[in-house]
């Protein structure tokens, strides 16, 4: 699944749901605009001397998820089709594998006492170390190497399989003329007779005119939370019956997000403080009417599909939380592990946290080295945290040196289906 993904900044809707899974871009933080993109051909990473190695730890990591996250990027790497992505920068596909055997062995390896200076040692005798540029410098020529790092989850709603009494907001399945590239997942638009295509409909569109009647998965009860799932890509969904249903990514309508927030905050209808999951909805709660306008401002949508043992992320592997990120896969390497040191407030409260996370889903609308997400879980906890998350940081990746890829490289079976 091709994927936007969430808590952007104060003036976005994404910091407003906290635990979207879909973020908007960042607007600036102080001088530095975060959400800039980089020049055409240009990555994220840039390979660092062991002088400027961060503090490398795994105490703050939760080890079971972190490695199940490890597997989940070779189960990845193992497709064929994840091939055509590399190499990114020196690092071969082959290397991408070795480097998560590699650390998969360090971890369990690593003895619960392993101190941060000895874990550091392993790690420089075995990897090279990249750092992100980061968003721009707003000074002059050059890069930060800061990135600020929002966050996701998974929200539970109330649903129903049909539309009834209050559930009267519907979410989609994908239209079966709406075509997208089977490998990358961009949208092509609706085929037309001749062979061309035409951009698919938008949100407004969609929502205002009825065009896609007949085709929806689930209704909703509030508007505006059928609007969030569409942000995040996926969602839990608690039935009358007691059921849980579960529904994932199918596709989108291929246009590119617009902020309603930042048009609200822009038209004087919101202070930005108060630009929050409880804002927002308490703001459409006294102005229903206004929701046409600002949500149905954003042409894009996404579709959906039942699923299972999910959420799943871009790479169409199991997301896994505090151990997975989102970043733009156009910049940066799909799969690989990435280290993050930032301050994480509903976990760490002011300290930075330390710890690996792999790369595993993308924040469409992220567009920029300057931008990542943590993804935080499942339910009303994840959400509370989620929305906490809105800090800069530094973020790195670690590469088994090229002279140890035969050491760490396995045959895994190819995956021609994915």
């Amino acid at each position: 699944m091709i994927r936007l993904l969430v808590v952007a900044s104060l003036v976005t809707l994404v910091s407003v749901v906290g635990c979207t899974r879909k973020k908007p871009p960042v607007a600036k933080t102080g001088a530095i605009d975060y959400s800039q993109e980089l020049a055409p051909g240009q990555m994220a990473l840039r390979k660092i001397p062991p002088a400027e190695y961060p503090t490398f730890s795994l105490r703050q990591s939760n080890r079971a998820d972190l490695l199940k996250s490890i597997d989940y990027s070779l189960q990845y790497l193992s497709r064929a089709s994840s091939q055509r992505f590399f190499p990114y920068l020196d690092i071969t596909h082959e290397r991408a594998i070795a480097s998560l055997v590699a650390l998969k062995q360090t971890i369990n390896s690593a003895s619960q006492g392993m101190g941060d200076a000895e874990l550091g040692r392993e790690i420089a005798a075995k990897f090279e170390v990249y750092q992100s540029i980061g968003a721009p410098r707003p000074d002059g020529p050059g890069f930060t190497n800061e990135v600020l790092f929002t966050a996701y989850c998974t929200p539970i709603y109330d649903a129903s399989l049909t539309k009834t009494g209050p559930f009267q907001y519907p979410l989609y399945n994908k239209p079966a003329d709406l075509e997208s590239d089977p490998i990358t997942g961009e949208v092509k638009g609706r085929k037309m007779a001749d062979g061309s295509y035409t951009p698919y409909l938008t949100r407004a569109q969609i929502e205002e005119g009825g065009a896609l009647a007949g085709q929806e998965i689930v209704w909703l009860k509030d508007r505006f939370d059928a609007y969030v799932i569409t942000i995040q890509g996926s969602a839990r969904l608690k039935l009358a019956n007691g059921e849980m249903l579960e529904i994932g990514y199918a596709g989108s309508n291929g246009h590119e997000y617009v902020s309603p927030g930042r048009q609200l905050v822009a038209d004087g209808k919101l202070p930005k403080d108060q630009l929050n999951l409880r804002g927002m909805k308490a703001y459409f709660a006294r102005n229903p009417q206004d929701m046409p306008r600002y949500l149905g401002a954003n042409p894009r949508t996404v579709f959906f599909a039942e699923t299972s043992g999910g959420p799943y992320g871009s790479l169409n592997v199991p997301v896994t939380s505090f151990a997975t990120i989102a970043t733009d896969k156009s910049v940066y390497p799909r799969a690989m592990p990435g280290f993050l040191v930032v301050p994480m407030p509903a976990v760490t409260g002011a300290a930075p946290y330390h710890g690996f996370m792999m790369d595993q889903d993308t924040g469409g609308a992220i567009r920029a080295a300057g931008r990542t997400d943590i993804y935080m879980g499942i339910g009303p906890d994840a959400e509370a945290k989620s929305g906490q998350q809105l800090n800069a940081g530094q973020l790195y990746y670690v590469a088994v040196k090229p002279q140890l890829v035969a050491t760490y490289a396995k045959d895994l079976p190819v995956d021609d289906e994915h």
